[in-house]
């Protein structure tokens, strides 16, 4: 029966340390040379945690290597120098993706994402996109997606181009530069108006404001973070602080009532 661990590691940074070394020495296998393929496996996914399996046969001690790759949102983040994702995808745009770079992340995930092809692979990248505020090629998702099923970017993806200019990667910058500037004006202007309406409903119900705010098109985090909802107690809190208060009462009453007899 063959031998396997499982581990996460740095991707192109495996050393023959922990956990890998101590796990594989066991077993006999050269860790060094383990560790070098796991390195040449994984230096696609420089800087992001890859899940590997090393599998041993323990008779031969011949060994093989499966590497996983990091979720689709993770590799977008890393291929567009992103810290995060919008908190408002459909109004708030951080960054511009161009096809080459979606084409780039399908074909990294090709062997996980089950897609059926290429144009479904590159599909589903653009869907994440529009999960996290990115435009593609200039456009909201929805647009991208249809011009790809128009055969826009066929040659594109068939040939699988991810090569960019260097006047490409300075606009995608650029354009990502651009987008902050524009998400932080937007959030600026949404939270004037949101503090305006708040202080115009003050006194009325905060169930009702918030539908107020919502209807005005203030964004759903900057409405949590301006007005939060109130956490409810948890079960048996409330029961428990009710007798805390009644014993109270009770003990009270009780003393008040000993003192009158005495």
């Amino acid at each position: 029966m063959s031998n396997q661990i499982k581990t996460l590691v740095t991707g192109g940074q495996a050393s023959a340390g922990p956990p890998l070394g101590p796990a594989l020495g066991p077993l006999g296998v050269p860790v060094n040379q383990v560790v070098e393929k796991i390195n040449e496996a994984t230096k696609e996914f420089s800087g992001m945690r890859v899940p590997v399996l090393v599998t041993v046969d323990p008779k031969t001690r011949a060994f093989e290597i499966e590497v996983g790759s990091p979720p689709v949102s993770a590799l977008i983040k890393k291929e567009l120098n992103l810290e995060k994702g919008s908190g408002s995808p459909s109004t708030e745009k951080v960054a511009d993706m161009v096809i080459e770079q979606a084409i780039k992340i399908a074909m990294m995930k090709e062997s996980s994402l089950m897609a059926g092809s290429r144009k479904a692979g590159v599909k589903t990248v653009i869907g994440t996109c529009q999960a996290m505020g990115i435009l593609i090629q200039g456009k909201p998702a929805p647009e991208t997606l249809k011009d790809i099923d128009d055969g826009m970017y066929d040659e594109k993806i068939e040939s699988g181009k991810t090569e960019l200019s260097e006047a490409e990667l300075q606009k995608i910058e650029e354009d990502k530069i651009r987008l902050a500037e524009e998400a932080e004006k937007m959030r600026e202007e949404n939270e004037a108006k949101a503090k305006e309406l708040i202080g115009a409903l003050k006194g009325k119900p905060d169930d009702e404001v918030r539908a107020a705010l919502k209807e005005a098109g203030i964004p759903n985090n900057l409405i949590l973070e301006l007005l939060p909802k109130e956490e409810e107690p948890a079960e048996g809190e409330e029961g428990a602080e009710g007798a805390k208060e009644e014993g109270a009462e009770g003990a009270k009453e009780e003393g008040a009532e000993g003192a009158k007899e005495e």
